[in-house]
């Protein structure tokens, strides 16, 4: 029998799409399941109440939740530190081990350390924020040294109304952002239904799409000490070291 590895998932109240594309994840690995703990999350906005969902002491009650389960990592999926700011997420990170003894991750850290393995430079990007929020993220980005060659936003506020973005939607949009020749595309939330995506996209544009759904599992499958190689079917970004 495989040894057992529990991921913990932190996820915003809102979503309904992380978390059966999670479970499908896990189920690539023998022995591995997902167990999740929601916060209060309803609209990605720049106002003060929007950006307030994202307060720390919040997400870490989630995450004393996910503690009581014994889980191995427990891991962040959502991308709010992309316009909030790459800090944002290590410090959380750091609170929630020092809070809980267990090994954290994020959506956005875990998508940081695949751009810098593969050295990518040229990034698209893909989501279905506003075009304010979009902005950040791409500056957010710029400051790292990773341009951001290409753009898509769908204009969306509501967290909700994410999942209901179809896929073929998404599909079309990340044909476009590959005309500039990007080294990776990123679909940049953990709401969308992108991940399944991802064999099919790298097939027919030659490009690795970096979905943040994928990109959690990845980072917490590094951060337990088991092989994210394990995963088939789910894009080029698994086999990645």
């Amino acid at each position: 029998m495989p040894p057992t590895l529990r991921l913990g998932v932190l996820t915003p109240s809102s979503n309904t799409a992380l978390e059966p594309l999670t479970s499908a994840l896990a189920a690539a690995v023998p022995g591995c399941s997902a167990h999740f703990s929601r916060f209060q999350v309803t609209e990605i906005a720049l106002s003060a109440q929007a950006l307030g969902q994202f307060d720390d002491s919040k997400i870490l009650a989630a995450a004393d939740l996910l503690a009581d389960a014994k889980v191995d990592v427990i891991g962040w999926s959502g991308t709010s530190s992309g316009w909030l700011g790459f800090e944002a997420d290590r410090r959380l990170v750091e609170r929630i081990r020092e809070r809980t003894g267990i090994a954290a991750t994020t959506a956005v850290l875990a998508l940081n350390e695949l751009l810098a393995l593969r050295g990518v430079k040229r990034l698209a990007l893909v989501t279905p924020y506003t075009a304010d929020v979009q902005q950040k993220i791409v500056d957010n980005y710029r400051r790292i040294g990773i341009e951001v060659v290409a753009e898509r936003h769908l204009g969306i506020r509501v967290n909700h109304d994410f999942a209901a973005v179809e896929p073929d939607r998404l599909l079309e949009l990340m044909r476009e952002v590959a005309g500039a020749r990007p080294e990776a595309i990123t679909t940049f939330c953990t709401n969308l239904r992108a991940a399944p995506l991802a064999q099919a996209v790298e097939a027919e544009l030659g490009i690795p799409l970096l979905d943040t759904v994928s990109t959690t599992f990845w980072g917490q499958l590094r951060a337990a000490g088991a092989d994210p190689a394990q995963v088939r079917g789910w894009g080029a970004l698994f086999g990645w070291r």
